[in-house]
């Protein structure tokens, strides 16, 4: 039986026109995220910084707040700047949880202990079935952490190197989401 769709709150990024085009034939991967961040507006915050000569920042597509409300600051049909290497073919969703924060690098702090609410996990699986149904080509998902396997010196100790992403972490359900969806872990 399908999943009902989500209720999709619209909050655009105010440099969304900014963001390259693509059709809905280009996305073929979903990467999902944690904001490593201790809230919605936080996040939010995050999104709007502009970081590159564009005009434009980092963000997922999709962000999915504890309570399971679902919000869309990009369109799936404009380029996300969320995963390096992969923007061009997949869409963005990210799952409110502190992860690391806020000491993301710091070789002490790289156990990721917040579970992901129930509220979130449902919303998610709903959301992945709209998406199925919204992009024909979608037939992959990986967690940030599959593809950014970057190490980078620890802010505590730079002789130390740590993972940059480690999102969504081992907190993740990710049987549990996947049940029935027909999408495939992407393991490059």
């Amino acid at each position: 039986m399908p999943l009902p769709p989500p209720h999709i709150h619209d909050q655009p990024l105010p440099y969304v026109a900014k963001l390259d085009e693509r059709p809905a034939g280009a996305v073929d991967l979903v990467v999902i995220h944690c904001t490593e961040l201790p809230d919605l507006a936080t996040a939010r915050r995050y999104g709007e910084k502009v970081l590159y000569a564009s005009g434009t920042g980092n963000s997922g597509h999709f962000y999915i707040d504890r309570d399971g409300q679902v919000y869309r600051y990009v369109p799936g049909t404009r380029v996300a700047n969320h995963t390096r290497g992969y923007n061009e073919r997949s869409i963005g969703i990210e799952l409110v949880n502190t992860g690391r924060y806020p000491d993301w690098l710091d070789s002490r702090h790289q156990t990721m202990t917040q579970p992901y609410t129930a509220a979130q996990i449902a919303s998610l699986r709903a959301l992945l079935g709209q998406l199925r149904h919204d992009y024909p080509n979608l037939r992959w998902i990986a967690g940030h952490e599959d593809l950014d396997t970057t190490l980078v010196p620890a802010s505590d100790d730079p002789s130390i190197q740590v993972h940059r992403k480690l999102d969504p972490g081992p907190q993740f359900p990710w049987p549990k989401v996947l049940e029935g969806l027909s999408l495939q872990r992407l393991h490059p």
